[in-house]
């Protein structure tokens, strides 16, 4: 689960960790009585949306005027803000964090992410933090420092002080920066994060750290035992289908493919991504219904396929195990008699129940493309979706 910058901050400072003065607004009347609280020359008005790359899509800008300020803030608010990791759907902007703009003489990055080749927490690290992290970890990755630390030591100061070296960052500034990083370890471990970073985290005129911009992943597996930063979700800032998936404990991930897919299992929903890009197509989702699935759960899942309109055709394939071949098939059928489904399906069952499941879909009387096995159904995928649309 992401959560926005100004609910990053605030979870920053309860951990100890300096951020700008600012305030969240999320209409023009706001803007004025932040003008007037913050009392600055310059102030920096952010978009908040779950996505980077705000500031070269015109999200973030440093205002020097009231005028400026209301301008500004009657062109973000409700707009919707296209970057290069939203893609072409965008993000709303319902919230502005206004801040007092700061004076800073060095950018670092600071985090802490799950390296899951290793099994334990890495703490990132560089001298050159800002906008172009990325760009500085392709060209010269030896500015980016990685420690990986050990899950029965925790965070030791000899791994922050070995960073810190190894980044080549002034001496004088080793105890502030230790603190912070003890503090984003903290609040890593204690919200089960899944990735926790300052970028960048500034050295300011005077000496002092602030985190200038954050963002802080969690663990959806994780969110039961804490339902405060559950109360920080914001479903406009996500994919309204896997929204709707969730509410149906489906393993659900929007893909920008023309194949519907329904799969039981993680593994054999990857083996059938594969096949489908190995045909030429591109799935549209990543869609894992789970062993235990039930009739109702399959239906639903076939009503998010067909509501996606990217979807050209769909491929159930399915491995009957604790989910039984019949109850697939029941479920598929209550859902395309029930939503009057046009688009071609191709269906592969196998397991429990394999012969109790194809003699419910053939007597449906509904037009199920069946196959024996994944590669037949992948060269009928293929054969619905044609050469002209797979090539073009």
């Amino acid at each position: 689960m992401k959560i926005h910058e100004y609910q990053a901050k605030d979870l920053l400072k309860t951990y100890g960790i300096p951020i700008p003065k600012g305030i969240t607004i999320k209409n023009k009347e706001d803007a004025i009585k932040a003008w007037e609280s913050l009392n600055k020359a310059n102030l920096v008005v952010k978009a908040q949306i779950h996505s980077g790359g705000r500031g070269k899509a015109g999200g973030i800008r440093i205002v020097n005027t009231r005028k400026e300020l209301e301008e500004y803030v009657s062109h973000l608010l409700g707009s919707t803000l296209f970057t290069e990791q939203t893609g072409d759907e965008g993000k709303p902007v319902e919230y502005l964090l206004i801040e007092e703009a700061v004076e800073f003489k060095k950018e670092l990055y600071l985090g802490f992410t799950v390296d899951r080749s290793r099994a334990c927490i890495s703490m990132i690290l560089s001298s050159e933090g800002g906008i172009e992290i990325e760009k500085v970890a392709a060209s010269t990755p030896e500015k980016v420092v990685v420690e990986n630390i050990e899950p029965l030591l925790g965070l030791k100061d000899f791994y922050i002080t070995r960073a810190l070296v190894s980044a080549g960052i002034d001496a004088k500034y080793f105890r502030k920066i230790a603190l912070v990083a003890k503090g984003l370890y903290r609040l890593f471990i204690e919200k089960d994060c899944s990735l926790a970073e300052i970028n960048p985290l500034v050295i300011t005129a005077n000496d002092e750290l602030l985190a200038v911009d954050a963002k802080i992943n969690f663990d959806d597996n994780a969110l039961f035992r804490h339902p405060g930063i559950l109360s920080l979700r914001d479903y406009k800032q996500e994919n309204p289908l896997e929204t709707e998936a969730a509410k149906y404990n489906l393993n659900y991930i929007k893909l920008k493919g023309n194949v519907g897919c329904m799969v039981n299992g993680a593994g054999l929903a990857m083996a059938t991504m594969d096949l489908i890009k190995l045909v030429g197509a591109e799935p549209a989702n990543f869609l894992d219904v789970g062993g235990g699935a039930t009739s109702n759960m399959v239906k639903e899942g076939l009503k998010i396929l067909v509501s996606d309109k990217d979807v050209k055709v769909i491929f159930i394939n399915i491995f009957g195990g604790i989910l039984r071949c019949d109850t697939l098939a029941n479920g598929v059928v209550e859902a395309a008699r029930e939503l009057h489904i046009e688009l071609p399906i191709v269906i592969r069952l196998e397991g429990t129940n394999v012969e109790e499941g194809k003699r419910i879909l053939k007597e449906a009387g509904l037009k199920f493309i069946t196959a024996l096995d994944m590669g037949e159904a992948a060269v009928k995928v293929a054969e619905l979706l044609g050469k002209k649309e797979i090539n073009g």
